[in-house]
């Protein structure tokens, strides 16, 4: 009777330590996969968010036209490319395939909404709209949690007669030759800032509307350096 085969207690509180211990081993490369496959995600998100926002301005802003807003003989014309701290608007064009023409003219600015900030887009036509068309004006958000969205421009300085970077461009008769896009997120994420290149020659009158070229290249960064 005492020749039965058994575990003694000894032995059965060691293969529980270990299996103990292997089930924490396990849990915590489970948890340490899981934590990299959202920081992951997190990573991705991000990326796409840049990725979106350098899309846009160059496809949009680095086309902008040197366009005048002289549609009202009584007013004084305006030209259309404003340039603040904080916002920009410009006049640009969609590709055909997104199927709304003519000129529109692009307002991008920061804005608080609902304690937290975001860049939004609102495009709205350019061009007077006739009396049987109604208004719209499309407004989208470009990025949110930002925490500081600032806008340089690089030109000629009326004041001092020398090419440099201003906080402000406002009242002038040409475009700056470069944009300076400075992203802050709120949760400390890195941003690289956005230079987009613009057209500086030539500024259209909306006398001859045949005589605004698209889809010409905007000038390089050559006269930045």
């Amino acid at each position: 009777m005492n020749n039965k085969l058994g575990f003694t207690l000894i032995e059965v509180l060691i293969a529980m330590s270990l299996l103990s211990l292997m089930m924490v081993l396990l849990f915590s490369s489970l948890h340490i996969g899981a934590k990299s496959w959202q920081q992951g995600e997190e990573k991705m998100a991000d990326v796409n968010d840049i990725a979106i926002v350098q899309q846009f301005f160059n496809n949009h802003l680095a086309h902008a036209l040197p366009q005048w807003n002289d549609f009202d003989p009584e007013k004084e014309r305006v030209f259309a490319f404003q340039g603040q701290k904080n916002a920009v608007q410009f006049v640009g064009a969609f590709p055909a395939s997104a199927e709304r023409s003519g000129l529109q003219l692009f307002k991008v600015t920061r804005k608080d909404n609902r304690k937290k900030s975001v860049v939004t887009v609102s495009v709205a036509p350019f061009f007077p709209l006739a009396e049987n068309e109604t208004a719209f004006e499309d407004e989208v958000e470009l990025i949110s949690d930002v925490k500081q969205f600032e806008l340089a421009y690089f030109g000629l300085n009326d004041e001092t007669g020398e090419y440099q970077w201003q906080s402000e461009w406002l009242n002038k008769e040409l475009q700056p030759r470069l944009v300076k896009i400075a992203i802050e997120r709120e949760d400390g994420r890195y941003t690289p800032d956005i230079i987009v290149a613009l057209r500086v020659d030539n500024t259209y009158s909306n006398i001859d509307l045949d005589s605004v070229p698209i889809d010409d290249t905007p000038d390089t960064m050559d006269t930045a350096q």
